[in-house]
């Protein structure tokens, strides 16, 4: 807060003021009232939620999104370098017909420099086009045709990177729901394209994108990877990547692209247990989460966030607190139904909410919105897994009929995909049938086997049954409903 607080009381009042009317405009009252106090008012925290009629969770995030109103604004304010050269390049045509030969020529030389510096591949074919008609008559033409013909290759490159990355995430959630051996070695073989990509040329914007792959692909594919004497480590990587930030500094790519690298961190420290250290970063990242999904599942699997921060409110036991934070962090949130993975781990991590706080019916619209939205046949273990979910919405509401239709449609579904690959779900439905049928005796000993199945047969693909609590917790809700 501290740190907010001195931004705040150093800005100009011309920037004070534009950033008030900004959000006021913008409907953000609260953010606006929240720059007020902390610039012109020595509060409390405490105060402030009093004075704004938010509870802790609301003022974190108006705090955190009212630091990045701010430093988004500040960075607008910044004349970019990249923006400048552009414009300059725009020019080159105007510099060929209006200067005499040997300026143009030291003209686009001193460009070529500059559009190097911010590996402008783009814009450097242009400057080596102009260039070479204009040394023709000259050795140094061969010189920057070939510049012309590699710079033309680079950018090819660099689309092609910037391709096989989207690509690669899109199939890392498609394997994130299956684990089917088959997508695992389609993300291996694009891990390798991009790696003969990047070695192609000496390029840090390369090195940028290959890491957003590569970080990840050691964290959970370490076992595909064989390590050479020169790799680095996953801190080293993510050292020189943040140095290649703070040495671009006004590049926009890279301004952007610092929460995905924020976010490998966290999944590299809470994969290695050590959640001292992960901590540092969630919550950050769990402030940008809408932006997070939203607008970079082309550089990460973004939706695994909503998975860990579950994990995470597990070990700390504080499980109850996300369906409320959720209102506030996905307050203008619009999911891309398109996206498969990403809309059913949303819509599976909104239910489990409602689900932890006996919202059932709540937690029964998000599902049945899923299956109406989407056709997952060709996914056809996870339609299995979300509809036993929803089999224990409508069990623990006591909608017999509905429950007993859904049960029957799984049992089907079952039959076709093969029993060992569904044997949590056929235990977990075991233990439905069992608790909710009045006629039956001894149900404590066979609930209690059941659920030590249950534990034992945890699937690896995605399943929501992994993001709840399978124990005598659950038993005693079940019983307590019915």
């Amino acid at each position: 807060m501290s740190k907010l607080k001195n931004i705040i009381k150093q800005l100009s009042l011309q920037d004070f003021n534009s950033i008030y009317t900004q959000l006021v405009e913008s409907n953000a009252e609260k953010s606006a009232f929240l720059l007020k106090f902390l610039r012109e008012k020595q509060l409390s925290d405490t105060k402030i939620m009093e004075e704004l009629e938010v509870n802790t969770n609301a003022y974190y995030t108006l705090r955190s999104r009212l630091n990045q109103k701010i430093e988004e604004f500040l960075l607008q304010q910044m004349e970019s370098p990249r923006t400048t050269l552009i414009k300059k390049v725009s020019t080159i045509h105007e510099i060929i017909y209006t200067k005499k030969k040997t300026i143009a020529i030291a003209t686009l030389k001193k460009l070529e420099k500059e559009l190097l510096d911010y590996d402008m591949s783009n814009e450097l074919t242009i400057v080596y086009k102009s260039l070479k008609k204009l040394l023709i008559n000259t050795s140094d033409h061969y010189v920057y045709s070939q510049l012309y013909n590699k710079h033309v290759a680079y950018m090819l490159a660099l689309d092609k990177a910037e391709d096989v990355l989207a690509d690669y995430f899109k199939k890392a959630g498609n394997y994130f729901l299956t684990k089917d051996e088959t997508e695992k070695m389609g993300l291996v073989l694009l891990s390798r394209e991009l790696e003969n990509i990047s070695n192609l040329y000496q390029s840090h914007r390369l090195y940028v994108y290959l890491n957003c792959l590569k970080v990840y692909h050691i964290i959970y594919f370490s076992d595909t990877i064989q390590p050479k004497d020169n790799d680095e480590t996953i801190e080293q990587i993510i050292d020189k990547v943040e140095k290649i930030f703070e040495q671009y500094y006004l590049d926009a790519t890279y301004y952007h692209l610092k929460v995905v690298f924020e976010f490998l961190k966290l999944q590299y420290y809470t994969h290695n247990n050590q959640f001292r250290k992960a901590e540092k970063y969630y919550d950050e990242i769990n402030n940008s989460m809408n932006h997070l999904i939203t607008n970079f599942n082309l550089f990460s699997f973004s939706p695994y966030l909503m998975l860990l921060k579950l994990e995470r409110h597990y070990r700390l036991e504080t499980e109850n607190t996300l369906y409320e934070e959720n209102k506030i962090l996905f307050e203008d949130f619009e999911i891309d139904k398109n996206n498969i993975p990403q809309y059913i781990i949303y819509a599976s991590y909104r239910a489990i909410c409602c689900f932890n706080i006996g919202k059932y019916e709540e937690a029964s619209r998000w599902l049945n919105n899923l299956l109406n939205d989407l056709s997952l046949k060709k996914h056809p273990q996870t339609l299995v897994e979300i509809k036993v979910f929803l089999s224990l919405q409508y069990c623990m509401t006591r909608d017999l009929e509905l429950f007993n239709q859904l049960i029957n449609s799984i049992q089907r579904q079952v039959r076709i995909i093969g029993k060992e690959n569904c044997l949590h779900v056929l235990y977990l439905i075991k233990i439905m049938k069992t608790i909710i049928n009045e006629y039956k005796k001894g149900k404590t000993p066979k609930v209690n086997y059941f659920l030590s199945k249950i534990n034992k047969n945890k699937p690896q693909h995605f399943s929501p049954i992994n993001y709840i609590q399978i124990d005598d917790s659950l038993i005693s809700r079940i019983n307590l409903e019915l």
